[in-house]
């Protein structure tokens, strides 16, 4: 017997936070769609590999999943403290930022409310235009899944969102191994190694690698942990709120529609509110530690400041790393039992997912994604199904189109987008 078609207003590709608050912007919908949302991890998980025990949050806990869109949602952080009896505790914690375990929690507790709507355990393989019965444009496209028991899935989707989140960057001639860890690996690789560590470097200039240089120095009492920057010393995050303004919903608005000049002028005077760049808390906490050390005799923090790591090679038991130093420049070696490399991510890499989709798709004349206001990909006239990014989309929607600052307004424009696209309502809100 032949098996019905499934076929769905909407598919997610990913189930991180970004389509998790797509999920919830649908559900909260007056106006129902149907979706299904795929997901490759057994269940969902959000840099688990950095949720260090003293790591908080970089936005306010306000900055939630719905808030912005939907003050009155269930589905905001707000809620969740009071669904598990710790919102008193936290009023009186006085503090905007709870830390990353906290939010990581709030998300699983967000996402067990919606488990009808995601399958995990679930590749998506391949996704590919579905011919139309006649000669007109492809309005649905077909998304090939692979389960957990290996067996293949097919459906169909009028609509298609990718967050498929970004992707760990290694430095030039590195690979991630036994030996050397990407930062977004870092808690699992640890646990099966604490009791060896003894010599550590940490490669980076951002949060992360500042993140992991205290946590090591503060759990492993005998390890010596080298910081090799490429600046001198740790560069402050600019959080204050002028700055802030950047990632504001109304931000999104100014940077889509300005001009290349204005774009260009964004990122030169506001990549230091998130790139290479670390808290101020982070950053005089490290500074202390580095004092008492100093003081103490003890010499177990080691700052390499204007440095790089050129290579790694296994030496038995560890590895050895080339580092150069622009201040004599000179290379020398450098014995570790790990290197830790907090360099950063790429974008999302849509084209990664889209396949053979890819060639319905519009570019810019850098070979970029053309992307509408609504964070729909400009397609040819042989394909009507809307395909949306969340991720991405910096060139087009400025440095918060991959962050948690604008997820919920985000989120929600995507969704009134696809609802009005499959109710044939008028948008509001976003201009074109």
């Amino acid at each position: 017997m032949a098996h019905e078609t499934e076929i769905y207003d909407v598919v997610g590709i990913g189930f991180g936070p970004s389509n998790l608050s797509l999920a919830i912007a649908l559900e909260e919908s007056p106006d129902p769609v149907t979706s299904l949302f795929f997901e490759r991890q057994p269940t969902l998980g959000w840099h688990r590999g950095m949720l260090l025990p003293s790591a908080k949050m970089q936005v306010s806990f306000l900055k939630d999943l719905a808030t912005f869109r939907n003050p009155a949602s269930g589905f905001g952080f707000i809620s969740y403290l009071h669904n598990v009896g710790r919102l008193t505790r936290f009023v009186n914690n006085q503090d905007f930022f709870p830390t990353r375990r906290e939010f990581h929690d709030y998300l699983e507790w967000a996402a067990s409310k919606l488990t009808g709507r995601v399958s995990y355990d679930s590749e998506v393989t391949a996704v590919s235009a579905v011919p139309a019965a006649g000669e007109g444009p492809a309005d649905r496209v077909r998304v090939t899944v692979r389960g957990a028991d290996g067996a293949p899935r097919q459906v169909e989707a009028r609509n298609v969102v990718i967050s498929t989140g970004l992707v760990p960057r290694m430095p030039v001639n590195l690979e991630a191994g036994e030996r050397v860890w990407h930062s977004s690996e870092f808690l699992h690789r640890f646990r099966q190694r604490e009791g060896e560590l003894t010599r550590v470097a940490v490669v980076g200039a951002g949060q992360s690698a500042a993140e992991i240089v205290r946590f090591l120095y503060d759990t492993l009492p005998e390890v010596r942990v080298s910081a090799v920057i490429p600046s001198f010393g740790y560069a402050i995050a600019d959080d204050t709120p002028f700055a802030n303004q950047v990632f504001d919903p109304d931000a999104v608005d100014s940077y889509y529609h300005g001009t290349q000049a204005s774009k260009d002028a964004v990122w030169q005077y506001h990549k230091n509110t998130n790139y290479s760049v670390v808290d101020d808390e982070v950053i005089r906490g490290l500074y202390e530690r580095a004092y008492e050390d100093e003081l103490s005799g003890h010499g177990r923090l080691d700052f390499r400041n204007l440095a790089r790591v050129l290579d790694a090679e296994p030496t038995g038991d560890g590895t050895r790393i080339t580092v150069y130093s622009l201040v004599d420049d000179a290379s020398y070696d450098l014995d570790v039992d790990v290197l830790i490399c907090a360099t950063g991510y790429d974008p999302m890499n849509p084209a990664r997912v889209l396949g053979e989709l890819d060639k319905y798709c519009v570019h810019d004349t850098e070979g970029r994604h053309r992307v509408d206001r609504d964070y729909r990909l400009v397609t040819t006239s042989d394909l009507t199904c809307g395909i949306y990014l969340q991720g991405g989309t910096e060139h087009t929607h400025g440095l918060g189109s991959s962050l948690l600052s604008n997820i919920a307004v985000r989120s929600g424009d995507i969704a009134q987008s696809i609802t009005a696209r499959c109710t044939g309502a008028p948008k509001k809100g976003l201009t074109a």
